[in-house]
C-alpha cells in the first residue's frame, strides 16, 4: 500500500477517533451494574437450582467479556479524553476482569506495534510457528506446539492460566508503575474475594465467580483467536512488514448477531481497530461503514469462523495458514533427508 492511499484512510478514520465522555459512561452503567445484579440473581438462584445458577452466570460472562472491551479501550486511551480517568477506570475494570492494567497495556501496545510481523513475535500474540520453524523443530517443541493450538487447551486451559498465572505475575522487564499496579490489582482481588467467601460460603463463590470467569475467558480467547487466524492472514518479514496492511489483512471482520456485536464491544470490527487504536469502540462501527477501503477486510461470521480451528501453521511461501495434516509430508522428506 502507498504512503499516500496509507496517508488517505487514516485521514478517514480520524474523526472516529474522538472520545465521547457520555458514550463512554453510558457504556459503564449499562455494563458494570448489569453484571453485579446479574451476579447476585445467579446467588439467589441457588435455592432453586444450580443450573439455574449457571446459566445466569454464563449470561454474567457476557458483561464480563463487555467489561473487558471498556478495559481494553483505557490502555489505549480511548475510552475517555484525560489520561487519568483512563488509568482509574481501567485499574477498576481490570480488578473485576482480573486483569492487571499497566501489564496489559503495554504487552498489548507491543501486540498492536508487531502484529503479522514474524520477527516480532511473542509478546500480547498467540503463538505461530511458520512451516520451516515446525519441520526444523525438534519432537518435544512440535508436541508443545500441538498442544498449544489443541482447541481443548487453548480454550480450556487458556482462560485458567490468564487469569491464574499470566496477569497476577510482572514481566522481569517490567517497570515500578507497572508492578505496583499489578500488586494493587492483586492485593484487591485478595480482599475483595476474602469478603465475598466469607459472605457466602467458597462453595458458592467458586460456582458463580468460577463459572462467570472461565466462560469471559474462553470467549475472549475466542474472539482474539478468530480475529487472527484465518486462511489468508498476514505475516511478513521485519523488511516487508507494513503497518496498515497487517492491520487490514492480518484482522478481521468477526461478523456477528446484533445482540452478540453488543456484548463484545464492537471488537468483531478489529481490522479498524488495529488500523487505529484510538479509535474508542462504540466507534468502529461508524468507521467501517464510512470507510469502503475497510470494508474489505477478511469478513467471517458464527458459521465459517469455526473453520480457523483447523488453520495450524503458517506458510510464509504462499502466504496462508495451513493444518498439521498439510506439512505431514514435509516432514516425511525432512526425515528423509536426514537418513
Amino acid at each position: 500500500m502507498s504512503k499516500e492511499k496509507t496517508a488517505q484512510l487514516r485521514k478517514f478514520v480520524a474523526p472516529f477517533e474522538k472520545a465521547d465522555v457520555k458514550a463512554s459512561v453510558q457504556q459503564m452503567i449499562n455494563t458494570i451494574p448489569p453484571f453485579f445484579i446479574l451476579w447476585f440473581l445467579a446467588y439467589l438462584a441457588l435455592d432453586v437450582s444450580v443450573w439455574l445458577t449457571v446459566g445466569i452466570s454464563v449470561i454474567a460472562a457476557g458483561f464480563v467479556v463487555r467489561m473487558f472491551i471498556i478495559f481494553h479501550d483505557c490502555t489505549h486511551g480511548s475510552f475517555f479524553k484525560n489520561k487519568k480517568a483512563n488509568a482509574i477506570v481501567g485499574t477498576i475494570t481490570g480488578i473485576l476482569t482480573l486483569f492487571a492494567y499497566e501489564k496489559w497495556k503495554r504487552e498489548h501496545a507491543i501486540h498492536h506495534a508487531s502484529s503479522g510481523n514474524l520477527d516480532k513475535r511473542g509478546v500480547g500474540d498467540i503463538w505461530v510457528m511458520t512451516i520451516d520453524e515446525y519441520v526444523e523443530a525438534s519432537k518435544w517443541e512440535r508436541f508443545k506446539y500441538r498442544m498449544y493450538r489443541n482447541p481443548l487447551v487453548m480454550f480450556g486451559l487458556g482462560p485458567l492460566f490468564l487469569v491464574l498465572i499470566s496477569s497476577r505475575f510482572n514481566r522481569k522487564d517490567a517497570r515500578k508503575k507497572e508492578r505496583n499496579n499489578t500488586y494493587l490489582i492483586n492485593a484487591s482481588l485478595v480482599v475483595l474475594y476474602t469478603i465475598m467467601i466469607l459472605a457466602i460460603g467458597w462453595q458458592a463463590f467458586v460456582l458463580i465467580q468460577g463459572t462467570i470467569m472461565f466462560t469471559a475467558g474462553a470467549l475472549g480467547i475466542w474472539l482474539f483467536y478468530i480475529q487472527h487466524t484465518f486462511e489468508d492472514s498476514y505475516f511478513e518479514d521485519e523488511s516487508e512488514w507494513d503497518y496498515v496492511k497487517a492491520a487490514i489483512e492480518g484482522s478481521s471482520y468477526y461478523e456477528l448477531p446484533k445482540v452478540l456485536q453488543w456484548v463484545t464491544g464492537n471488537i468483531g470490527f478489529h481490522h479498524v481497530h488495529h488500523l487505529s487504536p484510538r479509535v474508542p469502540n462504540y466507534n468502529l462501527e461508524k468507521a467501517h461503514v464510512s470507510t469502503p477501503p475497510l470494508q474489505k477486510a477478511t469478513t467471517v461470521n458464527l458459521k465459517t469462523s469455526f473453520q480457523s480451528l483447523k488453520y495450524k501453521v503458517y506458510d510464509e511461501e504462499n502466504k496462508r495458514f495451513v493444518t498439521f495434516g498439510a506439512i505431514k509430508h514435509l516432514l516425511g522428506e525432512s526425515r528423509t533427508a536426514q537418513q
